[in-house]
C-alpha cells in the first residue's frame, strides 16, 4: 500500500464521493441499501467510528439521526470537505471529532468505546494481508461486545471489468502479469495517473472467514448496488419519471443483495459483522 498515491487520488477532487452518493444510478442506491442496514443494527444513540469516511456523507447521516459519530480519515483535504458538510447540515453537536486517521492504528481510541464501526473505504486499499489484519483487529479491539462493524470491499473482479471500460486501461489486459496480480492476489496498481490505484479486491467467500478470525459473528454479505449497475441509466430516468416505481425498484434491490450469484460481479461489497 502506497499511502501517497491514495491521497494523491483522492484529494485531486475531495468533493467527488459526497456528489457521487446523490447519483439516484448508483451512489444513492449504495447510500441507502447502507444506510438501511445501519438502521437494522445500530441504536439510535449508538457512538459510531466511520474511519475512512472521506467527506462525511454517512457522518452527516447517522449525526443527523442522533448517533455520536467519530470521522476520521487519511486524507485531510476529504475531511476539509466534511467540516464544511457538517456545518451546512447543523449537526456538528452530534460529530464528536473530525480527525486523520490510518484504519490500521486506532489507538487514539480506547478499547471497547464504539457501538458501531463503520470501515466504507480503507480495505479498497490494503493490499498488504498484514494490514488487513490490522485493520480488522484494531476496529474488533474498539468495538463494545455486541458492536457492529460494517465492512466494504471490491470484489476481484470488478478491477478486470474497469480494464475493459476505460480506454486509458485497456493495456492492461494485454498484460499478464497485471492479470495474474489481480486475479490471484486482488492487488490493482495503475499505471495511469490520476486515476483510482493502489486497490485490493476480495473474493466474496473469504470475507466472513477473515472477520470471523478475529471475534465477529457474520450478520451478513451484500452488494449494496444490487444488480443495479446494469440499469443505472433507466433508474436516473425512473427516479425522476415515475418515483413511485423508483422506490419499489429499490426495495428489491435490497430483497436481492444478498444473492449469492452477484456477489462476485458487484461493484462494491459491504460486510456486516456483530463483535461477539
Amino acid at each position: 500500500m502506497n499511502e501517497d498515491r491514495i491521497r494523491q487520488y483522492y484529494s485531486q477532487d475531495p468533493g467527488r464521493e459526497w456528489e457521487r452518493l446523490l447519483d439516484a444510478g448508483g451512489g444513492a442506491i449504495e447510500f441507502e441499501l447502507t444506510r438501511r442496514l445501519i438502521e437494522r443494527h445500530v441504536p439510535g444513540q449508538a457512538r459510531v467510528l466511520d474511519i475512512g469516511g472521506g467527506p462525511g456523507r454517512y457522518t452527516v447521516y447517522m449525526a443527523s439521526r442522533g448517533r455520536t459519530v467519530v470521522l476520521a480519515d487519511l486524507v485531510p483535504e476529504l475531511l476539509e470537505v466534511a467540516r464544511q458538510q457538517i456545518a451546512a447540515a447543523d449537526v456538528g453537536p452530534n460529530v464528536e471529532e473530525v480527525v486523520v486517521a490510518d484504519a490500521c492504528d486506532l489507538s487514539r481510541w480506547g478499547s471497547a468505546s464504539f457501538d458501531g464501526v463503520l470501515a466504507l473505504g480503507p480495505f479498497y486499499h490494503l493490499t498488504d494481508a498484514g494490514r488487513r489484519e490490522a485493520a480488522a483487529r484494531e476496529i474488533a479491539r474498539v468495538l463494545k461486545r455486541g458492536g457492529v462493524v460494517f465492512a466494504a470491499f471490491m470484489p476481484r473482479l470488478v478491477f478486470i471489468r474497469r480494464s475493459m471500460l476505460v480506454p486509458q486501461e485497456w493495456g492492461h489486459l494485454r498484460d499478464q502479469e497485471f492479470v495474474r496480480g489481480v486475479l490471484e492476489d486482488g492487488v490493482f496498481r495503475n499505471d495511469n495517473p490520476g486515476r483510482f490505484d493502489e486497490g485490493y479486491g476480495a473474493r466474496p467467500e473469504e470475507v466472513a472467514p477473515f472477520f470471523e478470525q478475529f471475534g465477529f459473528q457474520s450478520l451478513g454479505l451484500v452488494a449494496p448496488e444490487g444488480i443495479a449497475p446494469v440499469a443505472y441509466s433507466e433508474l436516473i430516468d425512473m427516479a425522476s419519471s415515475d418515483p413511485e416505481s423508483y422506490a419499489a425498484a429499490i426495495d428489491v434491490l435490497e430483497m436481492t443483495a444478498s444473492e449469492p450469484s452477484i456477489l462476485g460481479a458487484a461493484n462494491h461489497l459491504l460486510y456486516v459483522g456483530r463483535k461477539r
